[in-house]
């Protein structure tokens, strides 16, 4: 006997199954999205979840927000409100609806600005705007304080009256500045820059109220942020409420979460200063005091140790060794004046014995001999001599000429030249001519010669 299959038939869905499989082919394929839309039909039941369409010109949405979640949410949904919402793509079994569960909500035009917010955030920590090693310190005691905001906000009241209850002493100097909508931005930065190039002010406030996120974008600029980097003055930010943060909050090189905390942070409080200085001056006064009292204690140890030791009592020790001294040194004046009398007395008999005067007349009498001496020779020589002259004087006159002259002989000589004529040859009629007699010369003028 053979058996046949049964025969095939379609594979039929239950109403449930296909529901729940449809369901799981959504969540599948399409996960978390991002929607915007504008919210209608908005109901918040007992259980606390929120049911509402999201609409555009051309189709709606159902949408669900279970209260784990919504609490969570920032954003609380109203009638048309346009609103970004992220969720997952499901669909209500029971009732067949297609709809998106969220996760997340906000409102479609802070959710933009938001994104522009962490955009800007990261790439300014990228490039250090935010480090803390550029961050500057606080001037402990600021002569004068710059605050930049608006002159009719709240904020610039309660930043004067905490500076003024705090320390009066610092003058503020105010940059006015709009702090809301398109032209804030740019007077913001113009007020930093300006401050910084006029370094009037030891500290600035850049300071505004709270507010949305729309309400404090000017602090979230790029613009602004920079002009807070590039600020030669070290600025404190206090900006809106506590839990708002902003852009210029990360620049800024002290955060503050109010602005009057800020004016807080600016100023030393001082009370604080007048009960420190009040301390101090109770410190100085007992250091003072302990002073006085060891320069007192001091003061008596050297004055008892100055009775021991008084010159006038070292004095008196010394009257008996100082008139022992001086006994000595007369002693010792008379001594070495009797020496040197001695030794005077002695020098005075050794001149004596060596005087000039003595050595003088000896000389003198030696002098005295030698010239009669001399004279005696002197007179001997000269006779002698005379004698010898006398002898030679004859002999002399026995061959002189002058004795043949004297027998009549003449010289005669030429008159041109005083030449000795020996010969008659030698002269010429008319030549002048001498002939030196024994007495006298007489001139003559040649007529002839005879041989």
């Amino acid at each position: 006997m053979s058996s046949t299959p049964p025969p095939s038939g379609p594979d039929i869905y239950s109403v449930a199954r296909l529901n729940r499989e449809a369901r799981m082919l959504l969540e599948a394929a399409l996960g978390s999205v991002w929607v915007q839309g504008e919210i209608s039909n908005f109901s918040r039941p007992a259980s606390g979840h929120w049911y509402f369409s999201l609409k555009d010109r051309d189709a709606q949405l159902r949408c669900a927000m279970f209260r784990q979640r919504n609490v969570l949410s920032r954003v609380t949904p109203a009638e048309g409100q346009q609103v970004l919402a992220r969720g997952r793509v499901s669909l209500y079994e029971p009732r067949g609806d297609y709809q998106l569960l969220i996760e997340h909500l906000e409102d479609a035009g802070q959710g933009a600005l938001q994104r522009a917010y962490e955009e800007l955030r990261v790439r300014l920590a990228a490039e250090g705007l935010f480090a803390l090693e550029r961050k500057r310190a606080l001037p402990a005691a600021p002569t004068c304080i710059g605050v930049i905001t608006s002159p009719t906000g709240a904020a610039i009241r309660d930043i004067l009256h905490v500076l003024a209850a705090r320390f009066p002493a610092a003058r503020v100097l105010i940059y006015p500045v709009p702090v809301q909508g398109a032209a804030a931005a740019p007077a913001i930065t113009a007020a930093l820059d300006l401050a910084s190039s006029r370094a009037d002010c030891d500290v600035l406030i850049l300071a505004r109220g709270g507010g949305s996120l729309e309400d404090l974008w000017a602090f979230n600029d790029e613009r602004v942020a920079r002009a807070i980097a590039r600020c030669a003055l070290p600025v404190i930010a206090g900006i809106g409420h506590e839990t708002d943060v902003t852009i210029a909050d990360f620049v800024a090189d002290v955060r503050a979460p109010t602005p009057t905390a800020a004016a807080q942070l600016a100023v030393p409080d001082r009370r604080v200063w007048l009960q420190r200085l009040a301390q101090l001056a109770t410190r100085t006064l007992a250091a003072m005091r302990r002073a006085l009292v060891d320069h007192a204690a001091r003061l008596k140890a050297l004055q008892a140790r100055l009775q021991l030791a008084h010159p006038g009592a070292r004095l008196l020790q010394h009257v008996q060794r100082l008139d022992e001294l001086e006994a000595r040194l007369l002693r010792a004046q008379a001594s070495a004046q009797r020496h040197a009398t001695v030794r005077l007395a002695a020098m005075s008999a050794r001149l004596q014995a060596r005087s000039p005067q003595l050595r003088l007349g000896e000389l003198r009498l030696r002098l005295a001999g030698s010239q009669d001496r001399l004279r005696s020779a002197m007179r001997a020589q000269l006779q002698w001599q005379g004698n010898r002259l006398d002898l030679a004087t004859r002999a002399l006159h026995a061959i002189s000429p002058l004795a043949t002259l004297e027998r009549g002989f003449a010289i005669i000589t030429r008159g041109s030249d005083g030449a000795l004529v020996r010969n008659s040859q030698d002269l010429r009629s008319g030549e002048q001519i001498a002939a030196r007699l024994a007495a006298g010369t007489i001139l003559a003028e040649v007529t002839g010669t005879r041989e």
